[in-house]
């Protein structure tokens, strides 16, 4: 199923979604700001973080056995377009309503977490299609910097956009990213699996993608330190715009600074993967790395109020940090896991990690309430840490047999 040509493929369909990324990047940062403006409450925020991520613990499970089932690129297609149709949409609600109720923002929140539900692990399932299994980790790196560019330069775009157009128009830059995205994917042929010919048993498909993950054992003494990581690490993305705001008395400016300081940081992390990335210690570098994300959590909630500089500084690290976490991870499940098992495989991880952002976000939202959001950042990290040694400790038996 590899091609000599695979990395004019891979170039083609990251390209396009270099544009989408940006589109959705700009358009989220707009939605989050506007909120935090409007509402100034970490409730608000962690509600609406919930709202984006809850259609992935509904149907990331099924997602998966669709996406093995079916042409991996009408899928992604398929949710791109759902998710413009939906920026368009609200696009237009902020036309007829200048400040539509928090609930309205959160259905919205809600369609676009379908789409990126579909769309992530089948994307993540497709490379391994076409890219051979010595290139997984670097191809990873590589993409990861593609999007760390977009998601760079998103937020930079969002409050560009907003500082001279309305929050409406702002929603078009989303469609017009998926329609590239679309056209490039149009133009690449991703192998069809024997999978998606046959009658479909949603339960039985589950069962095997969930046998497929537990014969795994490599990646089953990850999951668990793994999955307590995310719960303590997925709540500061969404606290990041009120702590900007509340802690460090900065504007959207400062906001934008900080989203542009944890992409710069994924930039760098994805460009040394994609140069330098292979096989080797690839759970050591995931241990490595929750360590050094629950340090710069730890440092950014004890600085003073006038250090944001330093802040900054933590947001890259943490950002760099992330590269390490998630592409090692991905490379093995693409390299270990069947083709006809991949999708379920991934949805059932990337659910998996998603039932945990909840219990997090309902912890962070009171805590930050009552204590005040820098307490977050300082206790999350100190557990972030811990969980990193964790994980050292019940891997490092697997990068010694490579």
């Amino acid at each position: 199923m590899k091609t000599a040509h695979w990395k004019k493929s891979f170039i083609t369909i990251y390209s396009g979604q270099a544009f989408s990324l940006l589109g959705s990047a700009a358009v989220q940062f707009a939605i989050i700001w506007w909120l935090t403006e409007k509402t100034e409450s970490a409730f608000i925020l962690t509600l609406a973080t919930i709202f984006a991520f809850l259609p992935n613990i509904l149907f990331g499970t099924f997602a998966g056995v669709w996406i093995d089932r079916y042409n991996r690129k009408t899928v992604m297609i398929a949710a791109d377009a759902l998710v413009a149709a939906s920026s368009a949409l609200l696009g237009i609600i902020f036309l007829i309503w200048e400040e539509p109720f928090p609930w309205i923002i959160f259905v919205f929140l809600f369609i676009r977490g379908i789409g990126n539900t579909f769309h992530a692990p089948a994307m993540q399932a497709a490379i391994p299609m076409f890219v051979p299994a010595e290139m997984l980790t670097k191809a990873g790196g590589w993409g990861n910097l593609i999007i760390s560019v977009s998601t760079m330069l998103g937020p930079a775009l969002g409050a560009g956009l907003m500082s001279v157009f309305s929050v409406a128009s702002v929603m078009l830059v989303d469609v017009i990213g998926a329609i590239i995205a679309s056209c490039c994917l149009l133009t690449v042929h991703l192998p069809h699996i024997a999978a998606e010919l046959t009658e479909t048993h949603f339960l039985n498909d589950m069962k095997q993608g969930f046998l497929a993950m537990k014969n795994n054992k490599p990646l089953m003494a990850a999951f668990f330190p793994v999955l307590f990581a995310s719960m303590l690490y997925m709540p500061l993305g969404s606290l990041f715009p009120l702590l900007v705001r509340t802690y460090y008395r900065g504007n959207a400016a400062h906001n934008a600074l900080v989203e542009f300081a944890f992409s710069g940081g994924l930039l760098l992390s994805s460009l040394i993967i994609g140069m330098w990335g292979s096989k080797k210690k690839r759970f050591l570098m995931i241990s490595m790395s929750m360590t050094v994300l629950g340090i710069a959590a730890f440092v950014s909630g004890i600085l003073p109020h006038f250090a944001f500089p330093v802040f900054v500084l933590c947001c890259l690290l943490m950002g760099a940090s992330g590269t390490f976490f998630n592409v090692p991870l991905m490379a093995h499940i693409q390299e270990t896991i069947a083709p006809e098992m991949m999708g379920k495989v991934i949805s059932l991880l990337t659910t998996a990690m998603t039932l945990a952002t909840p219990m997090g976000l309902l912890l962070a939202g009171p805590a930050s309430e009552v204590l005040g959001v820098e307490y977050w950042f300082t206790g999350s990290g100190l557990l972030m840490i811990l969980a990193g040694v964790a994980c050292f400790i019940v891997t490092k038996q697997f990068d010694t047999k490579q």
